[in-house]
């Protein structure tokens, strides 16, 4: 697998800006991991390819840094919901301005981290490190999980999600099936068949193509959560024509879900005062 070949970041600039025009100068950044691969043509072989040791892949990684550097460009905005859009500048530059761009960006930030590290020390850049790696800490201790802590732990997340019930199954040779979870929408409920991976690297087609067969004659609602991340080919499968529909919970939607029902998660809320001295107030006493 290390011998696989992958494009870098800088390789990824320019298909990141043109996945974002296809997908209406807007899109997710799950939109975005799936777009670029597919328009890519990469290889299920390449987007199982793991960042140091995972559950990130060097792809998704890559692409995180091409999405930052296009926002550092002018070329791309983002929200604080996860959307990034194209600027008036994005939605007209040509690729071949890009290398360009690239270069007077990369100058303007080792200027700026040399100003940071000269007024602050290191002390932000371990603040900033903090912030950003919550979700591998979260992951490491979900792969430390026994296998049917994880299972468990999948159930209540679906309690906390609005399940009316949910049940682990805990037999083997149950074709894949781990649970099952009864899910209501106003006065209409309906089963789910739930499927637990927990994956360092991605999960292939193959798998969505498993579960939807294990669930065969049983029912046509399935959801597969991984710790891991999906191949644009598990993508595509999931939603194929003519097959019962399989939702996918990645590793990244799968530490935002936790943090958003508080399980194992907690967020501290900071406050920073903004303080301005209003020299008149004091000339007029």
């Amino acid at each position: 697998m290390t011998n696989v070949d992958l494009p870098s970041y800088k390789d990824l600039l320019w298909p990141t800006l043109q996945a974002v025009r296809n997908l209406g100068d807007s899109a997710s950044i799950e939109e975005i991991v799936e777009e670029v691969p597919r328009q890519q043509h990469f290889s299920e072989e390449q987007q199982a390819v793991l960042h140091q040791e995972g559950p990130q892949t060097k792809i998704e990684y890559r692409l995180a840094w091409a999405r930052s550097y296009l926002k550092g460009m002018g070329l791309l905005i983002n929200s604080g919901r996860g959307v990034w859009s194209l600027t008036e500048h994005g939605r007209s530059a040509e690729e071949s301005e890009i290398e360009q761009l690239h270069k007077e960006y990369v100058i303007k930030l080792r200027e700026e981290r040399k100003q940071k590290r000269d007024q602050n020390g290191d002390v932000q850049d371990s603040e900033d490190a903090r912030q950003t790696n919550w979700r591998d800490d979260l992951l490491a201790a979900l792969m430390a999980m026994p296998p049917d802590a994880f299972e468990r732990l999948a159930q209540r997340l679906l309690r906390e999600a609005g399940f009316i019930n949910a049940t682990v199954t805990g037999r083997s040779g149950d074709g894949g099936i781990d649970g099952l979870g009864v899910y209501r929408i106003s006065l209409v409920s309906f089963p789910v068949f739930f499927q637990c991976k927990r994956y360092r690297g991605s999960v292939s087609s193959s798998a969505v193509r498993d579960f939807r067969g294990a669930m065969a004659g049983r029912g046509d609602k399935g959801l597969l959560i991984t710790t891991g991340t999906f191949t644009a080919d598990a993508k595509a499968e999931a939603t194929r024509d003519g097959a019962p529909p399989v939702d996918l919970i990645d590793g990244q939607r799968l530490c935002d879900l936790l943090k958003q029902y508080e399980l194992g998660v907690a967020t501290t809320v900071r406050q920073v005062e903004d303080v301005t001295v209003n020299t008149e107030f004091f000339q007029e006493i």
